[in-house]
This record gives C-alpha cells, sequence and structure tokens, in this order.
C-alpha cells in the first residue's frame, strides 16, 4: 500500500470459539488485515479465507452475501445511525439480508438486553459510550457470524466503561460460536484474548542494517 510492503509472509487462523488479538505499532498492517479479510483490500499474493470462501476471488456481489451472512463488524467508534433507536440499529443488517421483520426483531431485543443495553430509547445518540459500543457489538452478531472481526472496539472508552465493554466482546465467541479477530494497541485488551499475534515493520531493503 503506497509503495510500501505490509503483511509479508503473515498467517493467522481463528477458530469459531476463539479469540485472538492482532498487536503493533502503527503502520504495521493491523487494520489492513482485518480489510483484506472483508474484502475492501485485495492483497498482492496470498489468500483470506472465511468460512471456506477465498474473499480474494469472489465477485462483488457474492462478497456481499459472503459479508452479510459470515462476517460482523465492530468500529472503535461504533458507525450507528444516532438519529435511529437501537434496535433499529441493530436490526438493520438483518433485514437487509431479507430476514422476516418480527423475527429480526425478537432477536434483536435478546441481543441488546443480554447486552444491557436500554430498548426503549428513542435514539441512539441518547447512549453512554459503552453502551454504543454494546449495540454496535449486537448489531455485528444479529446475523449469527462466523467471523466478528472488532478494529480498535474500546479505544475512545475511559477505563470503567472499557472494562465492560471487553468482558462483553470476549464472552462472546464461546457464547456466540464465533470467532474473534480483534485489532488493538491496549495491552489490557489484547491480553484477554486466547491468543496475541505482534506484528512488526516490514522493513524496505535499504533500511536494514548489516
Amino acid at each position: 500500500m503506497g509503495g510500501r510492503l505490509v503483511l509479508d509472509a503473515f498467517d493467522v487462523r481463528v477458530e469459531r470459539g476463539e479469540s485472538v488479538a492482532i498487536v503493533g505499532p502503527s503502520g504495521t498492517g493491523k487494520t489492513t488485515l482485518l480489510n483484506c479479510v472483508l474484502g475492501t483490500v485485495r492483497p498482492l499474493s496470498g489468500r483470506a479465507l472465511v468460512a471456506g470462501h477465498d474473499v480474494t476471488r469472489l465477485s462483488r456481489s457474492r462478497l456481499a452475501r459472503l459479508r452479510a451472512e459470515h462476517l460482523g463488524v465492530v468500529f472503535q467508534h461504533g458507525e450507528l445511525l444516532g438519529e435511529l433507536t437501537p434496535v433499529e440499529n441493530v436490526a438493520l443488517p438483518a433485514l437487509i439480508v431479507g430476514r422476516p421483520r418480527e423475527p429480526a426483531v425478537a432477536r434483536v431485543t435478546e441481543l441488546l438486553e443480554a447486552f444491557g443495553v436500554p430498548t426503549d430509547r428513542e435514539a441512539t445518540d441518547h447512549l453512554s459510550g459503552g453502551e454504543r459500543q454494546r449495540t454496535a457489538l449486537a448489531r455485528a452478531l444479529v446475523n449469527e457470524p462466523t467471523l466478528v472481526l472488532a478494529d480498535e472496539p474500546t479505544g475512545s472508552l475511559d477505563p470503567a466503561i472499557r472494562d465492560r465493554v471487553a468482558d462483553v466482546l470476549f464472552d462472546t465467541p464461546a457464547r456466540r460460536e464465533c470467532g474473534l479477530l480483534v485489532v488493538t494497541h491496549d495491552p489490557f485488551i489484547s491480553a484477554r484474548a486466547d491468543r496475541v499475534v505482534h506484528l512488526e515493520r516490514v522493513l524496505a531493503t535499504d533500511e536494514v542494517q548489516a
């Protein structure tokens, strides 16, 4: 990317029920890795397999379907629609793939209640930071994904709220039978994962020291 090599000779596998944290300095390719799994970045070589499908070889329509059926994503700032209710935000992915409204809303309510998020709020903007992140996690899980990707999911939270969000986040693989791949700079968060993968900066040829 940008003429610089990242993720050279890199391999990682995430199983259902397992959490893996990716750590390393800025610029080592942590977010690029998540984008490769999502299919928004295509690597020059190698494969990114999700539920047995190589996302680097899928057409746009098949990639969109795979994302909807097998991937859930949690971003640092939630990326929720503030004017919608928590229930509406979480239900959107299910409705987009054509799930009936009543069963979808019932599942959404179950998820939000399990995560301690009020379901009677008129707008998601009225939630606390921790509640918004737990809402974002519920949205990532509503279609029962094979793999959840989380990019600095607690980076904007204060320590007390961070702890509660981390509890919910790392409880998810075992309870929901999915894999969890977390990118983080926070050693507290990475220590909660089953495995930690450290990325290092790939040196250009003229940077290698004898």
